[in-house]
């Protein structure tokens, strides 16, 4: 029996491996995980996910931080809002739904994190404002 058990478990094991099993990760709603992590989860969340990367061969992780602005101005700790807007972006044009009204709910969560990060600072938010402004007027193109 116990070498009946062993050969069941060692084809099952070949099986799975020859069909790829835990090798790949499985099809996700793209839609709804991007959602998820763009909308649902707080910054810090989406930074531990992100730092993760799961399901990298169907979401894009990849970001140039805060583009041409600096990813800590003064000292704030922008960079994080900086990764979730990319990852807004980026995925919502992958999937062929970024329009000026999805563009507009990401730049607003960005203004948030940003607020979220500065933690009621005036000069804080006041950078943040302007960073804010920078992709309404530039995020598009």
């Amino acid at each position: 029996m116990k070498t009946l058990r062993s050969a069941v478990t060692a084809v099952l094991a070949t099986a799975a491996f020859l069909l790829g099993a835990g090798n790949a990760q499985a099809a996700i709603d793209a839609r709804a995980v991007t959602d998820d992590f763009l909308f649902n989860r707080s910054l810090s969340q989406f930074s531990s996910i992100r730092s993760q990367g799961p399901y990298a061969d169907q979401l894009d992780w990849s970001s140039d931080g805060c583009s041409w602005s600096p990813d800590n101005p003064f000292g704030f700790k922008f960079l994080p809002a900086c990764h979730r807007h990319d990852f807004g972006y980026r995925n919502y044009k992958r999937q062929s739904r970024f329009n000026e009204t999805t563009r507009l709910r990401i730049d607003d969560k960005f203004k948030a994190d940003l607020y979220h990060q500065c933690a009621g600072n005036w000069a804080c938010n006041r950078t943040a404002d302007l960073y804010y402004q920078a992709v309404r007027e530039f995020g598009a193109s």
